[in-house]
C-alpha cells in the first residue's frame, strides 16, 4: 500500500527549525527506485505551500521507520539545524520510545536485552555472543498482558541498528504481531506490523529546550 498523506493533520510539532510528524505504516519515509510515495516529498510539498511560487525550501529527515512501522519522524527546515540534530543522534542523546504487540511473553515482565547483530541482505541477524563483523545492541523494555493473549511492550531503544527491536524480539521467543519476516504467524494490518514509535525526546536545536515529543499507539 502506497498513499499520501494530508501533512497537515500528522503534525505533531512544528516551528521555523523543525518538524515531527506522525508516519503511518505502509508509508515510507524516503525516496526508492521504484518512485513509491515518501513522507519526505510529501513533507516538502507541504513546505511549498507555505511559502511564495518558486521559493525554495529546505527538509530532511533525521532519522528512518521501517516501511510496515508507524510512529514520529523529525525533520530539520535548515541545513545548519541537520547538523546540529545529527550530531544528537550521533551521540546517541536522542531518546526513542516504542511499543509492540506480540503474541508471547518473555521469560521476565522487564529487564534489558543485549545481543549481536548484522544486517544480511534485507533482515538483521541476532546472536548472543561477540564476534568479528557483528554490533552490539541494546534495549529496555516492561511487558504488560492485554487479553487475547496478547502483550504490550513498552521499549527504550538505546542503539538504533537494522531492524533493531523486530530482531531482538524474535530472537526471544516473542516476534511483533505481523512480521512474517521475523516469524509471526499472526495477521495484522495490510502492509503493517504492530511496532509504533511512540516517543522521540531530543534538545531544540536552536533554543536549546529539552523537547518530548509523543503519540500512542495505534493497536
Amino acid at each position: 500500500m502506497s498513499f499520501q498523506i494530508d501533512v497537515r493533520k500528522h503534525l505533531l510539532y512544528e516551528d521555523e527549525h523543525i518538524l515531527v510528524l506522525y508516519k503511518p505504516a505502509g508509508l515510507m519515509v524516503e525516496p526508492d527506485r521504484n518512485g513509491h510515495p515518501n513522507l519526505l516529498h510529501q513533507v516538502r510539498r507541504y513546505l511549498k505551500s507555505l511559502v511564495p511560487a518558486g521559493e525554495e525550501v529546505y527538509a530532511q529527515h533525521l532519522h528512518r521507520l521501517d516501511r510496515p512501522v508507524s510512529g514520529l519522524i523529525l525533520f530539520a527546515r535548515r541545513r545548519e539545524v541537520l547538523h546540529t540534530l545529527s550530531d544528537q543522534f550521533a551521540q546517541r542523546t536522542v531518546k526513542k520510545y516504542y511499543q509492540a504487540l506480540t503474541m508471547h511473553a518473555p521469560s521476565q515482565p522487564a529487564g534489558i536485552l543485549e545481543h549481536w547483530h548484522r544486517k544480511e541482505k534485507k533482515k538483521a541477524v541476532v546472536e548472543d555472543v561477540e564476534a568479528p563483523g557483528l554490533e552490539h545492541i541494546r534495549l529496555d523494555y516492561t511487558v504488560k498482558p492485554q487479553g487475547d493473549n496478547r502483550f504490550l511492550w513498552d521499549v527504550t531503544l538505546h542503539t538504533g541498528k537494522y531492524h533493531q527491536i523486530r530482531a531482538q524480539l524474535a530472537h526471544v521467543g516473542c516476534p511483533v504481531i505481523g512480521d512474517s519476516l521475523y516469524g509471526s504467524g499472526t495477521a495484522y494490518k495490510p502492509d503493517a506490523i504492530a511496532l509504533h514509535a511512540c516517543g522521540l525526546g531530543f534538545i531544540h536545536p536552536v533554543t536549546g529546550k529539552a523537547l518530548m515529543i509523543e503519540q500512542p499507539h495505534p493497536f
